[in-house]
């Protein structure tokens, strides 16, 4: 199989010394650990463009809308759907593949034996087995992201170009709370493996989290007393004023800029990064996983204001991936070594996150998404593998739950076989559509692209009538 390229988003900016793209856990205990998550999204001042809109608003008597908040849990290298959420326990072996399938709480849908835990809780989801994907691809991640069936930058040299749907939130969602980063992407592996601001400007790229192995580490020679201690964190304080004093760009930010420096500098970002602020039984509940407490993070991150969360659940060396190709086929394993042991592991961080949001009375107000790139094809032993399915655009399932939408139902179905839409078709659109309805941002909202030509937000779509 060819190599896929892995893309490139790097871009230069004003907090280049503090090394903003060095991964540093999930916990963020320093104040220099915050400033380099929060800043790496930075660079083209976003919160201060957010507090303009924000003292607009308020000069203008216009009340601002309770905030909404969604957390795509993006499920990297396309996750197989008949060994998921679309199992086919009537066909023959080299189809149905090698897993059993169980009954759930919507009578008559079965799902994979590894997702019990959604099996039992199924009424607070909307399964989707008719998603249209035949423009998306992997390794730049875009048409699912941005749906727009442009966005392939393997064809289209300007597909990089059209925003993901954090951007756009972050631009045009008119409940943003300014006193935290809009969009947040966590655990990110590959610079490929999400859309960006686009054509809406560097400004609305995402905020880069935590890395992938939950583990907090210190920049250079630093050790956790230096950092904790007040004298060194104010000397680094000013240090890094200083520093941007003498390169001339603290002096370039109006006062919007400066209240948006010392957000990011200040309390309310950093704890809400701070997962040692959570009770232990929550942490426990979550599981040790990297990927749950990611997930928790997550909770952590929409519960202090953070509007759009993508979760990057990418191969995991330990265990397993969404991307099987085969077990002879390395590094990505097939249905039996690569994907069996994700399910339990993504069976427990979706429901649990789901549970945990429902309790804090956030469900309501914030959409969760699961989905990858498209689906897998409907025979095993693809590509010359044992046990591998290659990537298959023609039919995908995914998942909701929360956002104030009717849920507890099943949206469309593939074909007998699982290798077409039998009925049902949702486009990526569609999908948009209703997140952006979620947000209450208009369907017709548009951007410029760089020839001052006005691009619609939603191309071909419009929300899913049995949500709404």
């Amino acid at each position: 199989m060819a190599a896929e390229p892995t893309g490139d988003h790097s871009h230069g900016h004003a907090f280049t010394f503090l090394n903003p793209r060095a991964r540093e856990g999930v916990t963020v205990v320093s104040r220099r650990s915050m400033l380099k998550a929060g800043l790496a999204g930075f660079a083209g001042l976003t919160l201060p463009r957010l507090l303009q809109l924000r003292a607009a608003g308020t000069e203008a008597g216009r009340p601002l809308p309770r905030n909404k908040a969604a957390i795509l849990l993006w499920m990297t290298g396309g996750p197989s759907h008949i060994d998921t959420w679309d199992v086919k326990p009537g066909m023959p072996t080299e189809i149905r593949g090698p897993f059993k399938d169980i009954p759930t709480r919507i009578p008559g849908v079965h799902l994979c034996e590894h997702y019990p835990l959604q099996a039992g809780m199924l009424d607070k989801f909307t399964l989707i087995r008719s998603v249209d994907c035949r423009e998306s691809n992997h390794e730049p991640n875009m048409v699912m992201q941005t749906a727009n069936l442009a966005a392939e930058p393997r064809l289209n040299p300007l597909g990089h170009l059209y925003p993901g749907y954090g951007s756009v939130v972050a631009r045009f969602c008119p409940g943003i709370d300014p006193a935290i980063p809009p969009h947040v992407v966590l655990n990110l592996k590959d610079k490929s493996h999400v859309a960006w601001g686009g054509y809406l400007g560097k400004q609305y790229d995402p905020f880069l989290g935590s890395n992938v192995d939950g583990l907090f580490r210190l920049p250079g020679n630093l050790s956790m007393e230096r950092v904790r201690d007040r004298h060194t964190l104010a000397r680094q304080m000013d240090t890094l004023r200083s520093n941007l004093d003498a390169s001339g760009h603290m002096a370039a930010l109006d006062r919007f800029g400066q209240q948006a420096f010392d957000i990011v500098a200040g309390g309310r970002a950093q704890a809400a990064f701070d997962l040692s602020r959570e009770p232990r039984k929550v942490v426990e509940r979550y599981g040790d996983h990297d990927w749950c407490r990611q997930a928790l993070l997550a909770r952590r991150l929409v519960e202090s204001g953070v509007s759009f969360v993508t979760i990057d659940l990418s191969n995991h060396s330990a265990s397993g991936t969404w991307d099987t190709h085969g077990d002879n086929i390395p590094p990505y394993g097939g249905i039996w070594n690569g994907l069996r042991p994700l399910l339990p592991v993504f069976d427990r961080l979706v429901t649990t996150l789901v549970k945990d949001l429902e309790e804090r009375g956030l469900l309501e107000e914030t959409l969760v998404i699961a989905m990858g790139e498209f689906g897998r094809t409907p025979r095993l032993g693809t590509q010359g593998s044992t046990d591998g399915r290659d990537h298959w655009p023609y039919v995908m399932s995914m998942l909701m739950a929360g956002g104030g939408f009717r849920h507890g139902q099943v949206i469309g179905a593939s074909s007998r076989d699982g290798g077409e839409i039998a009925e049902r078709p949702v486009l990526p659109g569609d999908i948009a559509a209703t997140l952006y309805r979620h947000f209450g941002i208009p369907l017709e909202t548009t951007y410029e692209d760089h020839q001052g030509r006005p691009l619609r937000i939603v191309d071909q779509g419009e929300p899913l009538r049995e949500l709404v």
